[in-house]
């Protein structure tokens, strides 16, 4: 009904406006338009120019009769009763003479004046305000009055309910409790409990924050607003303040419901108070603090709100009585990723025998999406290959094109390249299944993949692991740098194949020193803070430059002794190490099963 009104306001405007410039247009422009330069005269000159031979053009109209001589002036005269005149135009043979009529209906006038002046002014104004105003964006978002803009979903349109969410099972527990107090809140205010007004997702991306506030709604039944934080975000000053205090509203007209902002950093940033700060941007977070603070949590209008970036959010934003519950909706375990392997299963055809457990083991610290992209990526391989359902090397298969791309089958690699590869991914293989503290090897491949790997070794732990002690670091730390030792061994050389094993070690090794406290020189010191947890974990010392060398100092340290570790057990194992190597270069890609019946898995453990 509001924009309605809003609407037809602005029609309005427009319209009066437009009238307003016909008008001035009809006053002023016209006349000014019409001005001729030229001179008024008497009817008698007329005359006495054309007997005088010097009337080189003359126009007739209805009221007056324009000439020009043959010195280029022109002139004007009133038009009288002349029978003659055309006579004496004829007889003089060299003057050009035509007659026009000047005379409009008053509907002609009317169309000219006034209708086609309107139906010009309305174009403009759908043109700039419409078209251009899209484009643009801010102009666009301007016109709007302060409109929230947000999409309204009713359960119909989502679909989700919690059936739909797998592998989060924390949160949605802790979900449930909103979608009591929105079917019966009634129980809730009979002994005084409030609600909290907000709760916050924070999880790594692609974890189904979004998606659990749709099932929130889905379960509730309720309408769903659903909004980004950047769309509050305007280039002028107090429109995004207008879009909150329009999205409460609505929100409150259509309680009992739940406003879902995705995103909420963008506008939920910590105040600095700096000098040239973006103030639209407070501006628009100080009026969601307001309207968290104004409207009465027991009617049922409920705030969900997520991010990948928790530190960045202004303190005054998760005090009580805002977003109070913080909901962490973490990367899956490894039941969770199973979990979200069979939902997304469902909409795909499988053959027998599929083994989502081994799929799980695979996919340690792959989030929802990335997971339901692998059911993806197994299906159209399915059909590439000319099958009707997936089966369970499909799966495989997508699982390393997430991790390492397609494979590169039309790359050119020299024999002498593909033995260096060959003996690279060995030596770690190697490395890893002769120490006791680390994971079986899963997979050993020298095909290249679209990621720029020309070979990668896979290790798939047999359970799932929340803990690293120091002797599986120290064990990682080794195989990492089991490629570089094969290649220095056989082939008394290094290549440049290992650069991602060198920066792995080094960030490993880094991390035990400054955050782990697992090095005897500096024992349990935080060295070192983390950074946007959820989006890479940057991060930066927090130490004087003197023991910032220190830690260098460390950190080569430990990778030195990895790295002969790795040297010794390559030395001590030489024949086995050219014996899988030529294995790997015949078939190109093995298994692990295939890699332990050669190496014996009798093999003493050191």
């Amino acid at each position: 009904m509001n924009e309605n009104k809003d609407n037809r306001k602005r029609y309005t405007n427009a319209l009066l406006f437009g009238l307003l410039l016909i008008l001035i247009f009809n006053a002023v422009i016209m006349p000014m338009l019409n001005n001729q330069p030229v001179k008024d005269t008497e009817y008698s000159f007329f005359l006495e120019q054309i007997e005088d031979g010097n009337v080189s053009k003359v126009e007739i109209t209805d009221n007056e009769v324009n000439f020009q001589t043959k010195d280029d002036q022109k002139y004007s005269t009133v038009r009288i009763d002349d029978p003659d005149l055309v006579e004496r135009l004829n007889d003089k043979g060299d003057i050009e003479f035509t007659g026009v009529s000047t005379q409009q209906s008053p509907l002609q006038s009317f169309l000219f004046a006034w209708v086609l002046p309107l139906i010009f002014l309305f174009a403009l104004y759908s043109l700039l305000f419409r078209t251009l105003g899209k484009r643009m964006g801010g102009l666009g978002n301007a016109m709007s009055f302060g409109k929230s803009n947000a999409k309204v979903y009713v359960k119909a349109q989502t679909g989700k309910t919690f059936a739909d969410v797998a592998g989060q099972d924390e949160a949605k527990e802790a979900l449930k409790e909103i979608v009591d107090f929105l079917h019966d809140p009634d129980k809730y205010a009979e002994i005084g409990a409030n609600l909290p007004k907000g709760a916050l997702l924070v999880g790594p991306p692609g974890t189904g924050k979004t998606l659990l506030a749709q099932a929130v709604a889905g379960e509730a039944e309720v309408p769903f607003f659903s909004i980004s934080g950047s769309e509050f975000v305007e280039m002028f000053v107090g429109m995004g303040a207008a879009k909150v205090r329009d999205l409460f509203s609505q929100a409150v007209e259509k309680a009992p419901c739940i406003v879902f902002i995705d995103e909420i950093d963008t506008i939920g940033k910590k105040r600095d108070g700096q000098i040239g700060g973006n103030d639209e941007r407070e501006q628009t977070l100080n009026q969601l603090l307001t309207e968290m603070d104004g409207f009465d949590g027991k009617k049922g209008v409920v705030i969900l709100a997520a991010t990948n970036r928790p530190e960045s959010l202004d303190p005054a934003l998760l005090r009580p009585g805002r977003f109070d519950r913080r909901i962490p909706v973490e990367l899956p375990d490894l039941a969770g990723r199973e979990a979200i392997l069979n939902v997304h299963a469902k909409k795909i055809k499988l053959t027998d025998g599929i083994d989502f457990n081994a799929i799980a083991r695979a996919t340690a610290g792959a989030s929802g999406a990335e997971l339901a992209n692998i059911i993806n990526e197994a299906a159209l391989r399915a059909v590439r290959n000319g099958r009707s359902a997936v089966d369970q090397s499909d799966l495989e298969e997508s699982v390393e094109v997430v991790i390492a791309g397609y494979q590169r089958k039309n790359a050119v690699i020299s024999q002498q390249e593909k033995e260096i590869i060959a003996y690279h991914e060995i030596g770690h293989a190697l490395v890893a299944a002769m120490q006791k503290d680390s994971a079986p090897v899963h997979k050993i491949t020298i095909i290249p993949r679209t990621s720029g790997a020309l070979g990668y070794t896979m290790q798939v732990d047999e359970g799932e692991k929340f803990l690293m002690t120091k002797e599986e670091a120290l064990a990682r730390l080794a195989t990492l740098t089991g490629g570089r030792s094969a290649e220095e061994i056989i082939f008394n050389t290094c290549t440049s194949g290992a650069s991602n094993d060198i920066e792995k070690a080094t960030k490993l090794a880094r991390a035990m020193v400054t955050r782990y406290g697992m090095s005897s020189t500096f024992d349990m010191i935080a060295l070192e803070t983390v950074n946007n947890q959820y989006l890479g974990g940057d991060t930066s010392l927090a130490c004087s430059p003197e023991t910032a060398a220190r830690i260098d100092d460390e950190v080569n340290r430990i990778v030195k002794n990895a790295h002969a570790k790795a040297v010794q057990i390559l030395t001590d194992n030489i024949d086995k190490l050219h014996e899988l190597a030529h294995y790997l270069l015949d078939k190109e890609t093995i298994t692990g099963e295939e890699f332990m019946a050669i190496l014996k898995p009798e093999k003493s453990l050191v």
